[in-house]
């Protein structure tokens, strides 16, 4: 349970003008380091920016520029999953970046606003912002100092591990899904006459069609149709969209999983939807 969460206070509306970042990073759950640094945006103060955290123009004066902060940033934050609460963070970032056409910030970045929407249902239409869940939560910091609301984002997605038994990984496959799982995790029983009798597939990805759909057209071959890849798993389906998505940390924990049994010698076939589609038609 390795992150690096991350927050940012602006000095007005653009995203651009970064006045303070705030990073903390959790190693298997527990904070390690807390840093938070002013940042001169070279730009213009709203009273209103001013009036929620605090900083002013004066203190920013002798501050380091964007710039400077990124290399920080890129340092703290290598080899990790980059986590804030809402997008408004991630927007700032990329905006920043490219106005100081500096090299692309590259992660995996999770948005704990939506995993709160999916951890807890009492949050998942309203009550999922960072203060809110702070005072439900019993944690105490000090709202809008960019190092203080990045350690609670932190800790919210720890709590949000915990609770659901979800780990970090299939939470960055998780947040791609419905809020309610009901559209996206359909467990059926294969026809018994279906030519595919006996074959257990798992679906994973974007699709052209929704889950059910999938499932439904998987099933009328004889297919058993699970949720999740186990030792009985004999063909993973990855959409279409995902194919490209094949080295490294950008496969999906049940691609990841498929693959491990694979080399533990269990028979699991791993095809792209248009080729299974293809195969449900022979038939």
């Amino acid at each position: 349970m390795n992150f690096a969460a991350i927050d940012f206070e602006t000095a007005n509306s653009k995203r651009t003008s970064i006045c303070q970042v705030g990073l903390a990073i959790f190693q298997n759950g527990k904070l390690k380091e807390q840093w938070t640094s002013l940042v001169n945006p070279k730009d213009y103060f709203e009273p209103m920016n001013i009036s929620i955290h605090g900083i002013e123009e004066s203190d920013v004066k002798k501050a380091p520029l964007f710039p400077k902060i990124y290399e920080g940033i890129k340092a703290r934050t290598k080899n990790l999953v980059v986590v804030s609460h809402t997008t408004f963070d991630l927007v700032a970032l990329e905006q920043a970046v490219k106005l100081h056409k500096l090299k692309e910030f590259e992660c995996d970045w999770l948005d704990t606003a939506s995993v709160a929407r999916r951890a807890w249902k009492e949050f998942s239409q309203t009550g999922y912002g960072l203060g809110n869940l702070a005072s439900e939560f019993g944690f105490k910091f000090n709202h809008h100092d960019a190092g203080e609301d990045a350690r609670v984002c932190g800790e919210i997605l720890v709590k949000a591990i915990k609770d659901t038994g979800i780990n970090l990984e299939d939470w960055l496959e998780r947040v791609q899904k419905p809020i309610s799982p009901s559209s996206s995790y359909v467990s059926l029983e294969g026809n018994i006459q279906g030519p595919l009798l006996g074959e257990v597939v798992v679906f994973t990805g974007a699709l052209s069609m929704s889950r059910r759909e999938a499932a439904e057209m998987a099933a009328q071959v004889g297919c058993d149709v699970k949720s999740k890849v186990t030792k009985k798993t004999t063909l993973l389906i990855l959409g279409d969209q995902d194919i490209s998505k094949l080295q490294g940390h950008t496969k999906s924990s049940k691609h990841r999983k498929a693959e491990e049994l694979i080399s533990k010698g269990h028979q699991i076939r791993i095809i792209g939807e248009t080729d299974f589609i293809a195969l449900t038609k022979l038939y």
